[in-house]
């Protein structure tokens, strides 16, 4: 079932996996994945998402499915990686309990204006925020330029007390060698900076979040949580899974045309996916 973000933040105990649905049978896999887990979840839609199945109805989507299938388990809601203040109060008005607003290809100053607007609006609302600062790199060339220089990307320790201190965000997604993309999983995911995450949270006391963490060894991903991570973002990995099982599903049932028979192996596929991640996430 559906809850505010801040009943299922509060008492997590390790850390609460975020995932990025697009549609209906991803939907179903994250959240069956969770509750045959009985975890908590946060289900997260992006802009393109918005664009592509439409607000409302990808919105309902998640709501119908947490409140049937979903019923054992507690599920946040949540706009990843939103780009303007008209994203974040179109989320909120369909009942985000948190929704993000990422301005961190901004400068500092414009980061902290423009995320300091979304507080004010969604704290009105009661309605948490997150927002990143540092450059958690997407694709190939931010990949080879985080390998030969990794400081360009990741968060300043300093900055992110201030950024907090004048913004009052709720969550800060963290630059710590993590990027985004499918690239990475083909050459592998760089190493996280670990000493620069545990400068962060001796600096800042709010829930620090780890996007692009797809193909990230399981060790690394244990030690981020020992030292602060509290919410993670899976994206790519499902997507991958999604894919793969489609493949494989066409190529097995050439003559089949029940969309329901092609589409069912999808659903299983990311669950698998959600399954493994949430027990790293409680180890």
């Amino acid at each position: 079932m559906l809850v505010h973000f801040r009943k299922i933040i509060e008492k997590t105990k390790r850390a609460l996996g975020a995932f990025d649905t697009f549609n209906f049978e991803i939907t179903r896999g994250i959240i069956e994945g969770a509750v045959q887990e009985k975890s908590s979840i946060i289900v997260q839609i992006t802009p393109k998402t918005m664009e592509y199945a439409g607000t409302e109805t990808i919105t309902q989507i998640i709501k119908s499915i947490a409140d049937n299938q979903g019923r054992g388990i507690e599920i946040a809601l949540h706009l990843d990686h939103g780009r303007t203040l008209e994203e974040v109060k179109q989320c909120i008005a369909l009942g985000f309990s948190s929704v993000m607003i990422d301005a961190s290809n901004k400068s500092f100053k414009d980061n902290i204006r423009l995320t300091k607007e979304a507080v004010k609006y969604a704290h009105h609302h009661n309605v948490f925020v997150q927002a990143e600062l540092g450059v958690v790199g997407r694709g190939k060339k931010d990949y080879q330029k985080m390998i030969l220089s990794p400081e360009e990307f990741l968060t300043d320790p300093d900055q992110a007390q201030e950024f907090v201190k004048k913004t009052k965000v709720d969550t800060l997604a963290i630059a710590i060698g993590n990027v985004h993309g499918h690239y990475k999983m083909e050459k592998g995911a760089p190493k996280l900076f670990l000493s620069v995450l545990e400068e962060i949270k001796k600096k800042i006391d709010i829930p620090l979040v780890l996007h692009g963490a797809s193909g990230i060894a399981a060790g690394q991903i244990k030690q981020a949580i020992n030292l602060g991570i509290k919410i993670i973002n899976i994206d790519t990995e499902i997507r991958m899974a999604f894919k793969k099982a489609l493949k494989k599903s066409l190529k097995d049932q050439k003559k089949e045309l029940d969309p329901r028979k092609i589409l069912a192996p999808t659903i299983e596929e990311v669950k698998k996916v959600v399954r493994n991640k949430i027990k790293i996430f409680n180890q």
